[in-house]
This record gives C-alpha cells, structure tokens and sequence, in this order.
C-alpha cells in the first residue's frame, strides 16, 4: 500500500520524464503549437471575411476562445497515444518492477500534458495578439478564463488515457480520439454563432461541454459582444459552472477507471 506521499513523489518524477522527453523531441511540441496557429490563421484570414458575428466584437475575438477550446481537447489526445505508445514499447513493464505508485504513471502523464497545453495556450495568446484578439476583462478573470480551459483539458486526459490503455496502439488511439472530438469541437460555438446552426444541431451544441468552456473564456476574456442574445439554455446562461460540473464529472468517472485498467493491464 503506497502512502499519499509516496503517490505525489512518484508522480512528479514521472511528471518530469514526460517534460523532459519533450525537450528531448521538440517536434512533439513544435506540431502541437503549429497546428493551432495554422487554425487561427486559417479562420482569421481565409474564412473570417465570410463570418458574421453580431455586436462590435471582431471574429478574431469570438474566435480566439473558441480556438483555444479546440486546441486543449486536441492536445489532450496525447495521453492517450503516449500511454498506448509506453505500453508497445514495453515501458510499462518496467514502471512494475519498481517499487512506486500504480497510479503514479497516470498522474504524471495527464499532468505534464496539462504542461503541454499551457505552452500551447501562451503560442495561439501571443498569436491572436498579432491578429487582433484582445483581453478586455480584468486580470482575475483572464486567469480564471484560461485555468478553465486547462481544468477540462486535464478532465479530457484522462478520458483519453483510458482509450489508451483499453486500445493499446497508438495509431488507432489516434483514429478513435478524432472520431469523437472533431463532432465535439465542431458542432459547438467555436467558430460560428449558435444561430446559424440547424435546430438539430443547435440542441447538440447547445449542451456540448466544448460550447459552455468556449462561453466561458469567451465571457471570462471579455469577448462576448453585447448584441449577441442571452441564450435561452440553462447550459450557456451559466457557461463556467457548466464548464466546471463537467470537469468533475468527468474526473469522478475516468480517473478510477483508468487506474484500474493500469492495474489490470500492468498485471498481466
């Protein structure tokens, strides 16, 4: 039995492998930031002349949340591949013959990913300043705006850690993320208004978390232009509450089982 300490040791060390690799291979990192500004640029510039957003807000400001909302769910997509990749090479095998924490591996790698994130996050900020996304909030609320887009980007992780150690290949944990994200991202209101949406698909992403953190930074940054309608859904009228029951959802759920799918797939 491992004590609590031992646990958060256990788990900064491993916290600190998973950092290290990646200044060890900075095209981990290099893609993982590249892909967003190509995004922001994509939407800014080719798409952003097409868009209507209602108010005096620019598309570069209703877009810089929503993109930031894109790019953690997406980047939390690694721990899955990392842990599946792990388990190919057989690195796991050798975390069991060492005397630390089972859950130890999880934590440090959903940490360090949450690490990943925020360097991600500081690239497309400092990004959107050159194409003319603005804060206009307090300082408080800025902070509060990008922990909860970390806060769900940690929750993802450890969904995604699970589909790692239940799927076991990386290449197919990639296959199987993407399916679920790309309708979580895309049908939400990261890119568009919800008003243009069918009514299908405005119901969808009416209740999709990926809308409500979207919301929040939005409101937390000071982003959400006054013309826009208060929306009539509990979910969006109260976007970081929303936001923050999902996170804890999510983490009552996947955190004990992918701890224990690591201990049944290190015992084996």
């Amino acid at each position: 039995m491992t004590t609590l300490g031992q646990t958060l040791s256990d788990s900064a060390t491993i916290t600190r492998r998973n950092l290290i690799k990646v200044k060890r291979v900075p095209d981990l990192l290099v893609f993982a930031t590249l892909s967003p500004i190509m995004f922001v640029l994509l939407f800014r510039y080719v798409f952003g002349g097409a868009i209507q957003v209602p108010g005096d807000v620019s598309y570069a400001e209703f877009l810089l949340p929503g993109i930031f909302a894109q790019t953690v769910v997406f980047g939390s997509t690694i721990t899955g591949y990392s842990i599946a990749e792990d388990l190919q090479k057989g690195l796991i095998d050798r975390f069991r013959s060492l005397p630390m924490s089972r859950s130890a591996v999880l934590i440090g790698r959903t940490v360090a990913d949450a690490g990943s994130n925020s360097i991600s996050i500081a690239v497309m900020a400092l990004t959107g300043l050159v194409v003319g996304w603005r804060i206009h909030s307090s300082v408080p609320e800025a902070i509060g705006g990008f922990l909860i887009l970390l806060l769900f980007a940690f929750a993802i992780s450890w969904l995604m850690a699970l589909v790692g150690l239940l799927v076991r290949t990386p290449e197919v944990v990639n296959n199987a993320s993407f399916i679920v994200i790309f309708p979580l991202t895309f049908v939400a209101n990261t890119f568009v208004p919800l008003e243009t949406f069918s009514p299908v698909l405005r119901t969808f992403a009416e209740w999709n978390p990926v809308s409500a953190v979207a919301k929040s930074a939005r409101d937390l940054f000071g982003n959400t232009p006054a013309a826009i309608p208060v929306p009539e859904v509990w979910s969006l009228q109260n976007p970081v509450l929303y936001s923050l029951i999902w996170v804890v959802v999510i983490l009552a759920v996947f955190v004990p089982l992918s701890v224990r799918a690591y201990r049944r797939t290190a015992s084996r």
